[in-house]
């Protein structure tokens, strides 16, 4: 088995004491080790908060993109390498505030990359404003009176967008979160994981102790094959929310619909020789 520390870089994690991004961080580098991988076996594709320093404190290939942008840039370094593992980290304000229209296409598409999404209900890089996932009546520095929206529902529009592997973890259950990036990886298809990530410099409401005691494991018998009760689980939320597989299918992914890519990625296709670029240039003059 590859050693966690295969993965380690020359910077050191400078998030807040205690910050749930520890535990994502920990808890991928498990799974990363346990299935063996070594840094050249995947891409990270990173969006812009506070989880996007993990560019610098995972060692991979790796993309840190704009805000919200995660996702497209993903499908296209999938698309250009369909042999190549590609995972992507993103906040949820990243996600929900700039990006949800990639997440709902990507989903439908079932491209075969991975999501993990940090959770937190917050802004967390610039200092805590209010992000879309913010409970209602929640008071932050941009909403010092509370939020007045309801929030977004990550989990409901993944199973409404189509995703085929849906689930949710929480920061504070490494081995619990580890297990579920593995069935992830391990899933051909769109899997999107949702993890209760607590900002403990920014978010006092929803604290470690705030998921354990508002949270609860799925049991074996919860079958995860169907959508309509994905989305029941998707909409609890207040006294116990579910953590696990919520949904799980398999079907085509979009890259198995692509001719051009069936016998060999993209990148190994030979560019057109200079004669055919010059002769098709010329068409143009």
């Amino acid at each position: 088995m590859i050693s966690t520390s295969t993965f380690n870089t020359p910077c050191t994690p400078n998030w807040c004491p205690g910050c749930g991004d520890f535990g994502i961080w920990s808890a991928l580098r498990r799974a990363l080790s346990n299935l063996g991988w070594k840094p050249s076996d995947f891409v990270m594709v990173y969006g812009i908060g506070c989880h996007g320093h993990m560019v610098n404190f995972l060692k991979s290939y790796a993309f840190e993109t704009l805000h919200g942008r995660p996702i497209p840039v993903a499908e296209g370094i999938k698309l250009a390498n369909n042999k190549l593992n590609v995972i992507v980290m993103a906040g949820d304000g990243d996600t929900f505030g700039e990006g949800t229209n990639h997440l709902v296409h990507a989903a439908r598409r079932n491209i075969d990359i991975t999501m993990i999404l940090h959770d937190n209900q917050v802004y967390g890089l610039t200092t805590g404003q209010t992000a879309p996932t913010a409970q209602k009546g929640f008071k932050t520095k941009s909403t010092p009176y509370g939020v007045l929206e309801e929030p977004v529902n990550p989990i409901g529009i993944a199973v409404a967008a189509g995703a085929t592997f849906i689930a949710r973890g929480f920061a504070g259950d490494i081995p619990f979160t580890q297990s579920l990036i593995e069935q992830a990886i391990a899933h051909k298809g769109f899997s999107f994981i949702d993890v209760f990530q607590p900002c403990v410099t920014f978010n006092k409401i929803n604290t470690y102790q705030w998921f354990s005691d508002h949270t609860y494991y799925l049991p074996k018998e919860y079958g995860a094959n169907d959508r309509g009760e994905a989305y029941k689980k998707a909409l609890e939320w207040g006294d116990k929310i579910p953590l696990g597989i919520l949904y799980k299918e398999e079907k085509p992914t979009y890259e198995d619909g692509i001719p051009q890519i069936k016998d060999k990625p993209i990148i190994e296709t030979p560019l057109p020789t200079r004669e055919i670029m010059d002769a098709f240039i010329n068409e143009f003059i």
